[in-house]
């Protein structure tokens, strides 16, 4: 008895240690539908002092993050997340 629950743990871990399927290249439709805050029409912004963004050109509920600054959880894939670095200056634009 205890071992074949030896067998079974061992074939259990071993199924553990396999590695993760390799991403595939994403089609136009599949980047789309990760932009669907309209992201790309804002990456002239990477980079970019964030006190000099024009907010009246920005999306209805775009939030501005900054370093340490809280911001909520919840999920709204329709809305621009602009993650600004220690630099001040514009890292990342992602939608959530």
């Amino acid at each position: 008895m205890r071992m074949s629950a030896a067998i079974l743990v061992l074939a259990l871990l071993g199924g553990c240690t396999t590695s993760p399927p390799a991403a595939a290249p994403q089609t136009p439709d599949e980047a789309t539908a990760q932009d669907s805050c309209g992201a790309a029409r804002f990456r002239h912004l990477m980079g970019a002092p964030a006190d000099q963004i024009d907010r009246a050109a920005l999306p209805p509920r775009t939030r501005i993050i900054t370093p340490g600054m809280m911001v909520t959880q919840d999920f709204s894939p329709q809305r621009l997340n602009i993650f600004v670095g220690v630099d001040g200056k514009v890292g990342s634009l992602r939608c959530f």
